[in-house]
């Protein structure tokens, strides 16, 4: 009597069962369907590589090209994300390409004119990496200062020669040398501030028998008694370098 009741009651557990396998094989199907495992592409050539990966629907993408000794031109050198990584369908797989042994002579481009310097690199098959312009160099704008990697080097990673190229200086940057004020009336020390175009902060009145504290107290020796009126103490220092932008403070005794 227990067994006619129990087969039924049996079965539909099982059924039960096997719905909720389906379920979850169906859940992580659609989780976990569209991902694929990155295939080691290191040492193969490009052409192979990108077949590989289409395959397994993933792209293929050349991120950086650079000189090897060991793997021979147009093979991968490197691969991002690395092989066995889980990724999904779709995924760039971004690759190192060899160049093969650097066999190109690096130019001296230094001292030449930008436009010509980049013309030179170009002719040679190389490329041109970061370029930075520096101001205030006093020499003619837009000429090469200095170059990476430098001529005739060997053993060079990369195809790309960077530069450094010198530019106008801008009213902006225009630099001072900041003079001793100390010891000058405050009239004649801020009249001399404001003609070197600089600006001037708002004078620190203190008295003439205590010593100004401040770095340059402990940097130079100490002064005679400074008068009335006069310049104490003062930042920048003497001697720094100053721009229009910087704010020239002065401590005044009383």
């Amino acid at each position: 009597m227990l067994g006619k009741y129990f087969r039924p009651m049996l079965y539909g557990l099982l059924l039960a069962a096997v719905a909720l396998g389906s379920a979850i094989f169906t859940m992580r199907r659609a989780i976990h369907g569209d991902e694929v495992a990155v295939p080691q592409l290191a040492g193969m050539g490009l052409a192979e590589a990108e077949n590989k990966t289409a395959a397994l629907g993933l792209g293929l993408d050349v991120e950086n090209r650079y000189y090897s000794a060991i793997v021979p031109a147009g093979r991968v050198i490197a691969q991002m994300p690395m092989a066995g990584s889980v990724v999904r369908r779709e995924w760039q797989v971004r690759v190192t390409e060899s160049l093969g042994p650097q066999k190109v002579a690096i130019p001296d481009v230094t001292g030449e004119p930008m436009r010509a310097a980049a013309i030179a690199i170009e002719r040679v098959g190389l490329e041109m990496g970061s370029v930075v312009h520096l101001p205030g160099t006093g020499t003619v704008p837009d000429v090469v200062i200095a170059q990476s990697p430098p001529a005739t080097a060997t053993g060079a990673d990369s195809p790309r020669v960077s530069l450094l190229v010198s530019a106008p200086e801008t009213p902006t940057d225009a630099a001072y040398v900041m003079p001793d004020l100390t010891g000058m009336p405050y009239s004649v020390a801020s009249a001399m501030v404001e003609r070197a175009g600089l600006k001037l902060g708002a004078a620190e009145f203190q008295s003439s028998k205590i010593p100004a504290v401040n770095m340059q107290a402990a940097l130079t020796p100490m002064k005679a008694m400074a008068a009335p009126g006069t310049v104490m103490a003062q930042m920048p220092l003497a001697g720094e370098r100053v721009t229009a932008a910087d704010v020239v403070k002065l401590t005044i005794a009383k």
